[in-house]
């Protein structure tokens, strides 16, 4: 873990003399500083306790910003009966609350995960996500909640005509002070000295005798204190809301990533950074540009200086990302026979819309099938090079927008919004893939995270922007545009609606009848057969490519890279290309998304999309591409059986999958390989046939 060094100390230097010259010159003023600090104060407690975290115990905590939002509703509960001064009794009771909670955490769901891959961590914390952020809604309820401050933290006080805010001084006293004891407890203390050792040598201090797993636990206790008090302070400044914890989260991995992983320091000077160019610098001039730069800076970072400003160059160790193939009592011939008999079955499913079940039910599973289809794009890179993007939102959005772009404002034809938007789609996967295979691991997960964020940002400003540029062209006006959406801002694109053919010459399914007895297929009845057979032949198409020589190098990446490298092929070259294909995929899942529901908006590319579908490869079972799709259906079938009972269907999602990543890693479909072992009594080995290694079958 950096906690100190002499180049770092020189980048503090620095960065404050740079800070001073900005002021000097006058590009910042006062006011801009004060109000960066203040935020940059949140940041900066926030990103540090992410930091240790990961500096400690190499855990990437998606569950940071949720920790981060406890704190600030238990802060609500304990200010409540107090009033005002129970705002100081919350600083110090709330953090102990959710730090406690964090201990609970780390022993019971993370640290059985040490020794494994360190991106299951990541894994397991957005399942925590799910978690936390439901009993957040069931407990507090869904709107937010104001936070009372003391008379002595409120109002403004001027100074050489200037106004400032008593509770930002506060903000950036209290905690650079608590950031400074921090750092001190780290560095000139037993527990600090033991914290850093074990950071270094984990083995080596339980050579010693000591007891690191306890340590381990205060550490993530600590950082999850931390998160807490970041989330009270800021919600004193406007509210505790459910989402705060979604919205701080990726801010605080930019600023980790920026400052170092594991840096303390860095933590501080990249939560102080991110904190003025918001608020100091971007919003006050340019505005359009919020929301984007900081993930352009992250990107640049990841490739030039992974390792960030004060960090050193992280190298995973533990176990390999773990697979669904390799054996079970299913015989080779037996799986195929129930693949054709499952294709066969949901080859019924319109058949019985409207006499037998509801056209919902015909709905539900073309949505399943779609989010099937983007799980099997996922697992192609995923489970068969390692590659675990947080980004695939991206392609999923590009799919969508493009499609419903050229259909909203071109032309309907369906062929053309679908060759367009996988062109686009496989443009930008091979640009994302050639930068972002550049770095490894959990650096990998960063950058996708980044650019997904970077476009789900962009697609609220693109119409202004198109507008605003087309005022300073002599060749564009705004009525020439008039009636133009590009992406339609916040609301999205609406009535969407497309043909089958080309030319103004097609046909559309609502103008098409099938009769069979009780049923007319028609419109989204048809649909669903393009729904279906689009997985179906991207399922056919993706296993033929596993079984080709591309395939077999991509397997053998899976199992050893480095022997695949010694055997004469470039792995990177082949990692980029397995992206490529699996962008292309996840595109066109997004275009099926839009052509189903005739509408699009920005949240098709938010991250927790991404997230959502590593939980249906995780569940189904990686390494399979079948297994992603049962997981699309154990995932949605999970969903709408919950929501029968409880609409906080998300904890109980959650919690299932956080005991999948404990328990079941492999998946589902590891189920009958788990029961043949469990039972292996009842199974004949001289009969039963061994799944083939590539379990892509």
């Amino acid at each position: 873990m950096n906690i100190s060094s002499s180049q770092s100390t020189l980048g503090v230097l620095a960065a404050t003399m740079a800070l001073v010259g900005l002021v000097v010159a006058g590009l910042l003023s006062i006011q801009n500083v004060l109000d960066g600090l203040t935020q940059g104060m949140v940041y900066v407690l926030l990103a540090a306790g992410l930091s240790v975290i990961f500096g400690v115990m190499h855990v990437i905590n998606f569950a940071h910003g949720e920790l981060f939002a406890l704190g600030a509703y238990f802060g609500v509960s304990i200010i409540a009966p107090f009033g005002g001064f129970g705002f100081y009794v919350a600083l110090v009771v709330a953090p102990l609350i959710v730090g406690v909670i964090g201990v609970l955490i780390e022993r019971y769901t993370v640290q059985p995960l040490y020794g494994r891959n360190p991106l299951y961590h990541i894994l397991l914390t957005f399942g925590l996500v799910l978690v936390i952020n439901d009993l957040i809604f069931l407990i507090w309820g869904t709107s937010g909640r104001s936070v009372s401050r003391p008379d002595a933290i409120s109002g403004t006080f001027e100074v050489f005509g200037a106004t400032f805010s008593s509770y930002s001084i506060f903000m950036i006293v209290f905690g650079g002070a608590l950031a400074f004891g921090v750092w001190a407890l780290l560095q000139y203390t037993r527990y600090g000295l033991i914290i850093r050792a074990g950071a270094q040598d984990r083995r080596m201090v339980q050579n010693l005798g000591i007891a690191i797993d306890r340590y381990y636990s205060l550490v993530f206790g600590m950082g999850a204190a931390l998160a807490a008090i970041a989330g009270l302070i800021a919600a004193g400044r406007g509210e505790a809301t459910p989402e705060m914890g979604f919205s701080v989260i990726i801010v605080a991995f930019v600023i980790v990533v920026l400052g170092g992983l594991g840096s303390f320091k860095g933590a501080v000077v990249g939560g102080l950074g991110i904190g003025i160019l918001e608020a100091g610098i971007i919003q006050p001039n340019v505005p359009q540009l919020e929301g984007l730069f900081i993930f352009v800076l992250m990107i640049a970072v990841l490739i030039l200086r992974p390792r960030g400003l004060f960090g050193t160059e992280f190298e995973e160790g533990g176990g390999d990302l773990l697979t669904g193939a390799g054996g079970g009592v299913l015989s080779h011939d037996l799986r195929i026979k129930l693949g054709v008999a499952m294709i066969a079955l949901l080859a019924l499913v319109p058949l019985g819309a409207g006499w037998l079940y509801s056209e919902f039910y015909v709905s539900l599973f073309m949505r399943i099938l779609t989010w099937g289809l983007f799980a099997l794009a996922l697992d192609f890179i995923m489970g068969y090079t390692g590659l675990v993007s947080l980004g695939h939102a991206l392609f999923w959005g590009i799919g969508a927008y493009v499609s419903g772009t050229i259909l909203f404002n071109f032309t309907e034809s369906a062929f053309v919004a679908l060759f367009v938007a996988l062109l686009v789609g496989a443009l930008v996967a091979w640009v994302v893939g050639y930068l972002s295979i550049r770095v490894h691991g959990v650096y990998f997960a960063m950058i996708t995270l980044a650019f997904a964020e970077l476009y789900y940002n962009g697609l609220y400003r693109a119409d202004r922007w198109l507008e605003s540029t087309c005022e300073t062209l002599p060749v564009c006006s705004p009525e020439s545009i008039e009636g133009f959406q590009l992406t339609g801002g916040s609301e999205g694109l609406f009535g969407v609606s497309e043909y089958y053919g080309i030319g103004g010459v097609g046909v559309e399914l609502s103008e098409i009848g099938v009769f069979l007895g009780p049923v007319t297929l028609t419109d989204n009845l048809l649909f669903y057969y393009i729904v279906l057979g689009s997985v179906v032949v991207s399922y056919l198409i993706t296993r033929r490519m596993l079984q080709s020589p591309f395939g077999a190098v991509l397997k053998g990446i899976r199992e050893n890279e480095e022997r695949v490298q010694f055997l004469g092929y470039n792995p990177t070259v082949y990692k980029r290309r397995a992206f490529v294909v699996s962008g292309v995929f996840a595109t066109l899942a997004g275009v099926l998304f839009t052509f189903n529901t005739g509408f699009v908006s920005p949240e098709a590319a938010e991250w927790l999309r991404s997230g959502e579908v590593v939980v249906m490869v995780i569940l189904g079972g990686m390494g399979t591409l079948f297994g992603p799709i049962i997981g699309a259906f154990a995932f949605f079938g999970l969903e709408e059986l919950l929501q029968d009972f409880t609409g906080r269907w998300r904890l109980f999602l959650g919690i299932i999958f956080v005991l999948f990543v404990i328990f079941l890693p492999r998946g589902l479909v590891s189920v009958p390989a788990l029961v043949q072992e469990r039972f292996p009594e009842r199974f004949d080995p001289t009969t039963d046939s061994v799944a083939d290694p590539g379990g892509d079958d």
